[in-house]
């Protein structure tokens, strides 16, 4: 069964005009070849999107990241207009607070939970294959099967997997209660997209 694209936390949502940021044309450059692998994209049979991105922009709090709509992953190409900017979150009432043209990523709430855990950590890339998903469950940094995504209790895990595993330096980790699930982290977007980048071409193909 596929969980996929449903926000939810309380979603706070301020509707702007597009954002004008300079990291936006940063991750629109490097969401292409994340797409063009297949690691970003849609269930064609369901038309629910997967893969999200997001980049940290710098602020006094460090709270604050811009990141890929909801619901854009069937997009080849992105445009300022599908990205919001998350200007807050708190993990106990389940609200997120964000601004811009269209509402934040269904995943919103677990980056900003990574993003807290460590102000180095600069990106953070959100993908979905079944064969890395396979292969890499349990034996890297790896999330309860119990617990799904988009969830207080998904980010709660992901501060249990960087006190607790090797999360924390290798920025790679699978969510094994979101099918085909993935997280890397960076200290800059081409960083964070690299590592699995160069994952898949390792042995992410048949």
């Amino acid at each position: 069964m596929i969980d996929e694209g449903y926000i939810k936390f309380e979603s706070i949502w301020q509707k702007t005009d597009p954002l004008s940021h300079a990291g936006i044309d940063e991750l629109i450059e490097w969401r292409r070849p994340l797409f063009a692998a297949g690691l970003i994209g849609q269930y064609a049979d369901v038309g629910i999107g997967y893969g999200n991105i997001s980049l940290r922009v710098p602020s006094a709090d460090l709270t604050r990241f811009i990141i890929t709509a909801t619901q854009t992953g069937h997009l080849s190409e992105l445009q300022p207009q599908h990205f919001a900017l998350v200007t807050g979150f708190d993990l106990q009432r389940n609200q997120l607070h964000s601004a811009g043209p269209s509402e934040a990523s269904s995943e919103s709430m677990t980056h900003a939970a990574i993003y807290e855990l460590d102000q180095d950590i600069g990106a953070i890339v959100h993908v979905h294959s079944e064969k890395l998903w396979s292969r890499l469950k349990n034996s890297i940094a790896t999330t309860s099967a119990e617990v799904a995504y988009g969830t207080p209790a998904m980010a709660q895990e992901f501060v249990r997997l960087f006190a607790d595993s090797d999360f924390s330096t290798s920025g790679i980790a699978v969510m094994a209660g979101h099918s085909e699930g993935l997280i890397a982290t960076g200290r800059s977007m081409q960083e964070a997209a690299q590592k699995v980048l160069f994952l898949h071409a390792g042995f992410g193909q048949p």
